[in-house]
């Protein structure tokens, strides 16, 4: 931002607000914020010397503001963003300003309403361990990096950027290359149907201008750049084949152009798969050498609240997932009964946002259902104001489960030390992030 000397966030704690911010402050621009709570993001950004409040206050606003960065998950009559508009200052979204900087790289930017994480992370695992001068903005903290932000060492870095569809925010990117990994119907709040979400995924891939990979069988059609599709049948592109899990880890080859590579992730899951296929495609065709391409994904270590085990040990198995649409729960408890399917699997589930329950009611009891033992937390509202009906008791009463039940967050603890599960997941969009490290404390000392 040229002639910028101060940046204020509102709502800096966020995965994707907090990287802009230490982006920014690397920069030598002075970055100041308020969040709602105090997290270990916020802790991070105020040790790396960033000034953040927890109290919707103007008073406490910085005397100087050269611009403002907002998310769109605040409420729009928070008393400090009246007060900063009050005055003036230029204000951007989020994704406002990750475009901005799109526009200054060659960017590489990850779509899809699931596993546009994990890829993310992967594609800059990749280009690092390959030597290419890279720059990433990631929806995670990646374990291989120890966080969200990798900073390139010139102004010339390729942008690894994670393309949101919430809020239509990666229309605002400028991508050369673009990954689509799934459309599935969400944030229903703001497109209303599912085929509002398919165009503006559609426009998304038509910003792209150099080449776009999706996953087999989606409704996208690239008019302007070349066109490559990913999956499991023989038609696509790119094909992932000789599938073999065990102990948590995968292998199998990707076939393309008439060669085949193969591939070894420390991870479980289709969806790994299907993951490390577009990567592995997206920087091929940045001019990666494949056997390079491979060895990077061998040593890749995933995304904290990704699949992310946590306890693992003969007797104990811990596995913390962010999954909070029913696609990827499905996905999630698929790759566990693969990899250990001699073990009671024990959820604990945190339902986000009261539309997005309302939206899939049907679809989350019958996901749910896949578990041995369910623990249902309340709704975490975020910015949602509740919808009568949609609690937490209606969902678990369509769940045709034996072993379930309503759980309040300060009984959690307790719940599970009584109970002692030899293999515990817990999923969830909201803070049941809060209880990750204490419930690996607990279980790594049964």
């Amino acid at each position: 931002m040229k002639g910028v000397r101060s940046i204020y966030f509102v709502g800096i704690g966020g995965i994707g607000m907090s990287a802009l911010a230490r982006y920014y402050h690397h920069q030598g621009i002075a970055v100041a914020g308020y969040d709602l709570t105090p997290s270990p993001l916020t802790k991070q950004l105020e040790d790396e010397g960033m000034a953040i409040h927890y109290e919707d206050n103007p008073s406490l606003l910085p005397a100087l503001i050269d611009a403002v960065i907002y998310t769109p998950a605040v409420p729009n009559d928070l008393g400090e963003l009246v007060e900063l508009r009050r005055r003036g200052i230029p204000m951007m979204k989020r994704s406002e300003a990750l475009g901005a900087i799109s526009k200054e790289h060659f960017t590489i930017a990850v779509a899809g309403t699931h596993g546009k994480t994990t890829t993310t992370a992967m594609v800059a695992h990749i280009l690092n361990e390959n030597g290419v001068d890279m720059t990433a903005f990631i929806g995670g903290i990646a374990n291989n990096f120890g966080s969200n932000l990798h900073l390139g060492r010139t102004t010339e870095s390729v942008l690894v950027a994670e393309a949101d569809e919430f809020d239509r925010s990666f229309l605002r990117l400028d991508p050369n290359i673009s990954i689509i990994n799934s459309i599935d119907a969400d944030h229903l709040d703001i497109y209303g149907d599912k085929k509002h979400l398919e165009e503006s995924f559609n426009a998304f891939a038509n910003l792209t201008k150099r080449c776009v990979i999706s996953k087999e069988n989606l409704p996208l059609e690239a008019n302007k750049a070349i066109h490559y599709r990913f999956g499991f049948e023989p038609e696509s592109a790119f094909q992932a084949v000789n599938i073999r899990q065990h102990d948590g880890e995968t292998d199998f080859e990707i076939q393309y152009q008439e060669t085949s590579t193969p591939i070894h992730l420390m991870m479980a899951g289709i969806h790994n798969v299907l993951n490390a296929t577009a990567a592995f495609a997206a920087t091929l065709e940045l001019g990666l050498d494949p056997d390079g391409i491979a060895m990077a994904l061998a040593s890749f270590t995933g995304v904290k609240r990704r699949f992310d085990v946590r306890v693992k040990n003969d007797k104990y198995c811990y596995i913390d997932d962010y999954a909070h649409h029913p696609e990827e729960i499905k996905s999630c408890l698929s790759a566990i009964k693969a990899s250990f399917p001699s073990k009671r699997v024990t959820l604990v589930f945190q339902p986000h946002l009261f539309t997005r329950t309302r939206d899939f009611m049907e679809d989350f009891a019958n996901v749910l259902a896949m578990a041995d033992d369910l623990i249902l937390l309340n709704i975490y509202p975020a910015r949602e104001l509740p919808i009568e009906g949609v609690t937490s008791q209606a969902l678990l009463d369509k769940i045709n489960l034996k072993n379930k039940c309503l759980c309040p967050k300060e009984a959690l603890l307790d719940t599970i030390a009584a109970r002692k599960p030899e293999l515990l997941v817990t999923m969830g969009a909201g803070n049941i992030d809060r209880f990750v490290e204490p419930l690996q404390n607990m279980i790594s000392q049964w």
